[in-house]
């Protein structure tokens, strides 16, 4: 493959703005071909200002760029692919308007609030044994509120996919509300999260709209990976498959990384979302705080989990707190769990997935010899991964 020529072809085409132009991911065949030629595009940005906008996604050997839909470099060689990327959204959530704060205290410790959810799956019960202690969490989002009072302590490195040069500060909500059921440490007041002592690091790759392209997410997953994070949270989904996005999970997935995702808020009864649909994640439904399973959540047999997800009550942007309902929520309360069996002792994806689908609390009175997700439980939790 001549690379110098290949560089050369890609700083024209995307070096002008054209209207026409949109975001493709260029695929090498050959790891060998991609790591060569990412080492000479990166000696090559500072004289071809036009590379400057070409990322590389180590994790799948490829190149993230804004093209035109008549770009030359798809003839160019047979060692290349290029692909059209594509949009994914947050779960859609349910909410009102910002709460003020400590406006719905459920449970409380003096002056800090322990929101029902992560009352209900029995997280204080089991902060004397684990508090997920220095378990690293990146949360795939919107970004977060640095200055939130109940986050400061939680927060570490972080990235903005939207534009490095800046911290992933939340200008959605989203994201902030996910990290505080994490992994808040309300420790004089406000809330405190399913796992106080995890290292929250915000990835932002969601735009203000909950708006995000593929290579976005994946340069998340590959950041995370990179940056040797314990868990990712992806509180979003799509409902078409994507090959690309499956090779980044399962490439995170072989190197040791946690992926949780939310299932979906459509109510289908047969079906989740990708990428909880990929067999390498944990797949979450979401849960009433009467412990069923919330009519808006995705069900069925391809989720692994259930966990609080109606009305959840959360930190939110300008040190203020808010109730959202959605999978995304759930999602955030089984990773805060994950932290907490991890604080203990070093455990695969395959285990952690296995000892939740088996300490889980039936959700049905009716004896079924086939298994059905259930009811996360902190303190079975823990139980379990002593066993694994």
């Amino acid at each position: 493959m001549d690379i110098a020529t290949f560089l050369h072809m890609l700083h024209e085409d995307v070096g002008p703005t054209k209207q026409t132009a949109k975001k493709h991911l260029i695929h090498f065949t050959s790891e060998t071909d991609y790591l060569a030629c990412k080492d000479e595009l990166l000696r090559m940005k500072t004289a071809l200002t036009g590379l400057s906008g070409v990322q590389p996604l180590d994790i799948i050997h490829a190149f993230s760029c804004t093209l035109c839909p008549d770009t030359k470099l798809k003839d160019f060689s047979s060692k290349t692919r290029i692909e059209l990327d594509t949009k994914i959204s947050l779960n859609r959530v349910t909410g009102r308007k910002p709460a003020p704060k400590r406006a719905r205290i459920l449970s409380s410790t003096r002056t800090r609030t322990i929101p029902w959810g992560v009352d209900q799956i029995g997280a204080p019960e089991i902060w004397s044994k684990s508090v997920g202690q220095n378990i690293r969490v990146g949360v795939i989002d919107t970004g977060i509120d640095f200055k939130h009072p109940d986050l400061r302590n939680s927060i570490s490195r972080g990235i903005n996919l939207l534009n490095r040069r800046l911290l992933p500060n939340d200008d959605n909500g989203h994201g902030t509300h996910i990290a505080g059921t994490i992994a808040a440490t309300g420790r004089y007041s406000g809330i405190v999260g399913v796992a106080p002592r995890a290292i929250i690091h915000p990835v932002k790759a969601f735009d203000q709209n909950g708006s995000a392209y593929v290579s976005d997410i994946i340069a998340g997953i590959d950041w995370c990976v990179q940056n040797d994070l314990d868990i990712i949270n992806m509180s979003f989904g799509m409902k078409t498959y994507n090959p690309t996005l499956e090779q980044a999970v399962m490439n995170a997935y072989y190197q040791g990384k946690v992926i949780v995702a939310s299932s979906g808020n459509d109510g289908k009864k047969k079906t989740v979302d990708y990428p909880a649909r990929f067999p390498q994640v944990v797949s979450v439904g979401a849960t009433t705080r009467l412990g069923k399973i919330a009519p808006f959540s995705n069900r069925g047999s391809q989720i692994d989990i259930y966990a609080p997800g109606e009305r959840v009550y959360s930190a939110w942007l300008g040190g203020k707190y808010n109730e959202l309902s959605g999978t995304s929520m759930a999602t955030a309360h089984v990773s805060g769990v994950i932290a907490l069996m991890l604080s203990l002792k070093p455990m695969s994806p395959l285990q952690i997935k296995n000892a939740l689908r088996r300490c889980s609390f039936s959700l049905s009175k009716r004896v079924n010899a086939r298994w059905q997700p259930g009811n996360l439980n902190a303190r079975r939790a823990i139980r379990a991964a002593r066993q694994e």
